[in-house]
């Protein structure tokens, strides 16, 4: 009996794996929850910026060899760049089996047009100050670091977990301001350009919001992250949802056993039984 929900197309993003803030384990009851037809990973999918670190644990490991299996069976995977996993912008464009490597891609769901992209495009500290964008991920590594443990406490006492970093972006005027204005410039870039949906992560904001000017109107999507919120896109009957693990978490039966003793040797072999990488033809 397969229990796996069919899914469309399902989007994930700022995932950051390799950091002590990722929640694979979460990530990875999910995916094993579901069956999709295309998987968008929409940017900060592994997080090459704090990857000297070395931290690297087995269910970091699991969640890249899941999405493996998902392209292995007919899943049609697109990776899309992300400012933290930016190294792999020189491969844009670039197919591996099922897996295709993109900077943005555009998508026609059911008579309607979808644009997907990461978001950094519009983040200034980013694209001007870079050292200064890391010194500040940093920070907020050594955030999720402490409110883990203050989690963990909570949950000692039965009580509900808590943000820290939500908390503190939420009463911050700026930060406020910083989303508000990038949810702006997304959705008057879409209605522009014709788009009926703007999908993007990067701020670790889910939400679903329908924009509209004088222009036009236009639908935004942000698939949040799996640091603090645990949530996801699903398209499915013509419909978006957000998907978010603590209200719609699935029974812990999901877990994969071949997947949770798999160490780094084995995920090198899987990865080297792939297709030799090709290059798109582009179209004038």
């Amino acid at each position: 009996m397969n229990l796996k929900r069919k899914v469309e197309i399902a989007v994930i993003s700022d995932v950051h794996l390799g950091t002590f803030g990722c929640h694979a384990k979460q990530l990875l009851t999910y995916l094993n929850s579901i069956e999709p037809k295309k998987l968008i990973l929409n940017g900060d999918i592994i997080d090459i910026w704090q990857f000297k670190k070395r931290y690297f644990p087995k269910s970091h490991l699991s969640v890249i060899k899941k999405i493996m299996d998902f392209a292995a069976n007919g899943t049609e995977v697109i990776y899309i760049t992300g400012n933290h996993d930016e190294m792999l912008r020189k491969f844009a464009d670039t197919e591996i089996g099922n897996i295709s490597i993109v900077n943005k891609v555009v998508l026609e769901l059911d008579g309607k047009r979808a644009w997907f992209f990461h978001g950094d495009v519009f983040d200034i500290s980013i694209q001007n100050a870079k050292w200064l964008a890391k010194l500040g991920g940093w920070g907020y590594d050594l955030l999720i670091l402490i409110n883990r443990f203050v989690n963990w406490c909570l949950e000692k006492m039965g009580k509900e977990r808590y943000s820290l970093s939500k908390k503190i972006k939420n009463g911050v005027k700026g930060a406020v301001k910083y989303i508000n204005d990038f949810e702006n410039v997304a959705t008057d870039l879409a209605i522009e350009n014709g788009y009926d949906y703007v999908v993007c992560g990067h701020i670790h904001q889910p939400k679903m919001l329908v924009k509209e000017n004088k222009y036009g109107k236009t639908t935004y999507l942000n698939s949040g992250d799996w640091v603090e919120n645990f949530t996801a896109l699903e398209y499915q009957f013509k419909r978006w949802k957000i998907y978010n693990y603590s209200k719609d978490k699935l029974s812990p039966f999901f877990a994969d056993e071949e997947l949770k003793d798999m160490d780094i040797k084995d995920l090198i072999a899987a990865i080297t039984i792939v297709e030799q990488p090709k290059k798109k033809k582009k179209l004038d």
